[in-house]
């Protein structure tokens, strides 16, 4: 303060003063945090009763990090030689995360999800909050804890109160760059038949009241939950019929299944959501339609544009099975009738789930553009960087973290994980 008063302000000096009364406030904080959790700990110590097995083995420092610095904690530990596992209840107790405070490890995991990389995620703690946690850290954090979101994705949980005459359920997958060894026999989309990426699906559950003026739908305000998984499309949708129940969807007037077309989630959405409408994402239908012309024409025919927007009208007017004649009749006796039949097969096996004409009339969403940004937001910008590989439990957990971020289900998750941890020593359940 001296030195600052002696000199001319500069933006330079003023960037050092506001740093240096931040070490020292922060230096106070953490000795008054690590002087208050150490009382707690004394107590937590002294109540504790021990489950059978475990054997006292004396206290043991742990050198601990909240959000404002490091401070030393000297806490019990207990050991079970049968189980060969060791506990310490004060830590279950407190929530700490590897030694993290419950509100740091919060706040790691935060950056984590929210910043392009764990690099990323540390430079943001160093320069917005002065607090030094590495890379390799934030990296092991996540680790720990997403495995307990995963969880917490699947949970069984209450059913929500919902009044909504459209529950909408949507789900997409898309490809995550992977680590070699996470690729041994996979069959993917290079030259030699390799793959270069693993399918993460991304689920997701919006509601609708209402329709606008002209009768489009309008998505309720903040109404979209995202889920997450590398499992099997079964496994994924067993999570996605969970994420709707617990949404409300036994209440909801109507269920909506959005979807890319794909056999395996359509038959999927018919086996966890028996009798609901399907609907065939009118943006992957376009997507198909130029496939088609590509078999039936080439990519650069001068027709393209026109036959494209005819072709669109016609979905529109639920006259998909006009297009299917018109390629058929187009193409008969020619080289390219076979790679024509191929993409027909797309339209054939989804007729009914392709009458945009009259789900547009009824007021419903003929479009997945909800999971398609969420690919592209929830999954796309954490996990799919340039010179991003990953291992299948690094990708899970980093996903389900974000997804519960960008649910709004931060502050709940982080309830469920203090609970949690409470239970560690709760001598109840194992006499039960």
């Amino acid at each position: 303060m001296a030195r600052f008063s002696a000199q001319g302000p500069t933006g330079a000096l003023v960037q050092q003063l506001e740093r240096l009364v931040r070490v020292a406030i922060f230096e106070s904080a953490s000795e008054l945090i690590g002087f208050m959790l150490q009382e707690a700990v004394d107590r937590i110590d002294a109540s504790y009763q021990p489950k059978p097995g475990q054997h006292h083995k004396g206290r043991v420092r742990l050198e601990a990090q909240g959000m404002f610095g490091r401070f030393v904690l000297w806490r019990a530990y207990y050991y079970d030689p049968a189980k060969k596992q060791g506990h310490y209840p004060a830590d279950a107790a407190l929530g700490l995360e590897l030694g993290y405070t419950p509100a740091l490890a919060r706040l790691i995991c935060l950056e984590a999800v929210d910043q392009q990389s764990f690099d990323k995620a540390e430079e943001h703690l160093r320069e917005t909050g002065g607090i030094e946690v590495s890379a390799q850290q934030i990296q092991r954090v996540v680790q720990r804890i997403g495995a307990a979101a995963q969880q917490w994705q699947a949970r069984e949980a209450q059913p929500e109160a919902c009044d909504a005459p459209i529950l909408y359920v949507s789900g997409d997958g898309t490809g995550v760059p992977m680590r070699l060894e996470e690729l041994i026999g996979r069959k993917g989309k290079q030259a030699d038949g390799s793959a270069k990426t693993r399918q993460v699906y991304l689920g997701c559950v919006f509601l609708q009241h209402q329709r606008d003026e002209k009768g489009h739908p309008i998505r309720d305000h903040n109404s979209t939950t995202y889920l997450s998984s590398l499992d099997t499309v079964e496994e994924f949708c067993l999570l996605l019929r969970k994420e709707a129940r617990r949404r409300g969807s036994g209440t909801a007037g109507k269920i909506i299944l959005l979807l890319d077309g794909a056999i395996g989630l359509a038959n999927q959405g018919r086996i966890n959501f028996p009798g609901c409408l399907q609907i065939v994402d009118f943006y992957h239908a376009m997507e198909h339609l130029k496939k088609l012309w590509e078999a039936l024409r080439g990519k650069n025919h001068p027709d393209f544009k026109q036959q494209y927007g005819r072709w669109t009208k016609l979905l529109l007017k639920d006259k998909v099975v006009q297009i299917l004649a018109q390629a058929r009749q187009w193409s008969a006796g020619l080289s390219c009738q076979e790679a024509v039949e191929k993409e027909l097969h797309y339209f054939e096996t989804n007729v009914e789930r392709m009458q945009y004409g009259t789900f547009r009339k009824a007021g419903y969403f003929i479009g997945s553009g909800v999971i398609e940004a969420g690919c592209k937001t929830v999954i796309g910008s954490r996990s799919k960087q340039s010179g991003m590989f990953w291992s299948e439990g690094g990708a899970e957990n980093i996903l389900a973290l974000r997804c519960i971020k960008i649910s709004r289900a931060w502050e709940s998750f982080w309830k469920y994980r203090a609970n949690e941890h409470a239970a560690r020593n709760d001598a109840l359940p194992l006499a039960a």
